[in-house]
């Protein structure tokens, strides 16, 4: 029975009896008193030591749950060495008694490797001879590469030269409808009708056949000139009768007729002119106003070195 209930029962009886004094009241309620101050702090003591004692009690089971895992690691590790340990001993084994297959099987592969390695330095060889020969052949390209440069810049020096002589020619022409121009490698010589023809026609009048005398001296000391005379026109339809039917004929009768008198010089060989009527669709300006009209209404011959030698010589660098 707790020593708190006992003093109650007693102190209840004692009262109920009313026979004690007031004194042994007064004793008696001091020893209660101080019961019940050291049941309070034994109490109190109580639960400090059952919350140490469950803190303590963790802290144990932490440790002992950490030694576990570290027991059962060395478990794993030591089961796991031991089955190292049997496949090395069972390899060992088989090795020892195996030996002597081990090193047929050896000398087998090395015999092998070796036949390899003379297959590889024949291919090497073999590979060695592709790349010389293929050096050679781009050696061999380069310097055809550097003669086609080397002809074509001769060729456009021989462009200069005759587009020089062509312009000192037609000196006294300049300013009457006559230019002379260089361009992608060929000679431009542009003379408008009004140099040319009269209206219509295409007779070549005493001014103009000078202009393409002249020219035609030129031309006979550059024999391997290809030269090719385009008629154009403006976009004016032909309004005559007789032997013209419209822009594209009277182009090219003029042309024709250029061609004419070049060929009166012996100087030139015929094979290199070619005449063409291009009429009004190859116009240099607009037809809008007179001054266009009159710049397309032209005879263009065009100069173009012969290049069959630097196409020979294209082919054989592809």
């Amino acid at each position: 029975m707790p020593v708190k209930r006992l003093f109650t029962l007693v102190f209840t009886a004692i009262l109920l009896s009313s026979c004690v004094s007031s004194k042994v009241h007064k004793d008696l309620q001091e020893q209660y008193d101080s019961l019940e101050s050291r049941n309070q702090k034994l109490s109190q003591d109580l639960r400090e030591t059952r919350t140490k004692g469950e803190k303590d009690l963790a802290a144990l089971q932490e440790e002992y749950n950490r030694l576990k895992t570290e027991r059962d690691q060395i478990n794993t590790e030591l089961e796991r060495t031991r089955q190292n340990l049997q496949g090395l001993t069972s390899s060992y084994d088989a090795l020892e008694a195996n030996s002597s297959t081990a090193l047929a099987e050896n000398s087998k592969r090395n015999r092998e490797l070796l036949s390899q390695l003379e297959d590889k330095e024949k291919a090497l060889a073999t590979e060695q001879a592709r790349l010389e020969k293929l050096q050679k052949d781009l050696t061999a390209r380069s310097n055809r590469i550097n003669e086609l440069e080397n002809l074509i810049a001769a060729k456009d020096a021989k462009m200069n030269a005759l587009r020089t002589a062509v312009s000192n020619a037609l000196t006294n022409f300049e300013g009457k409808g006559l230019t002379v121009e260089q361009r992608d490698g060929k000679v431009y010589v542009s003379m408008e009708n009004k140099l040319l023809f009269s209206s219509g026609s295409w007779t070549v009048n005493s001014e103009g056949r000078k202009a393409v005398q002249q020219l035609g001296q030129v031309l006979a000391q550059n024999p391997d000139i290809s030269v090719l005379i385009e008629g154009h026109t403006d976009n004016v339809p032909y309004g005559g009768s007789g032997q013209l039917t419209d822009n594209w004929d009277l182009s090219t009768k003029r042309a024709t007729s250029i061609v004419q008198i070049l060929r009166e010089n012996s100087g030139i060989d015929p094979s290199n002119l070619t005449a063409a009527g291009r009429g009004e669709y190859a116009p240099v300006a607009g037809n809008e106003n007179a001054e266009g009209r009159a710049r397309n209404r032209r005879i263009e011959v065009i100069l173009t070195p012969k290049l069959d030698e630097i196409s020979q010589m294209l082919n054989e660098i592809e």
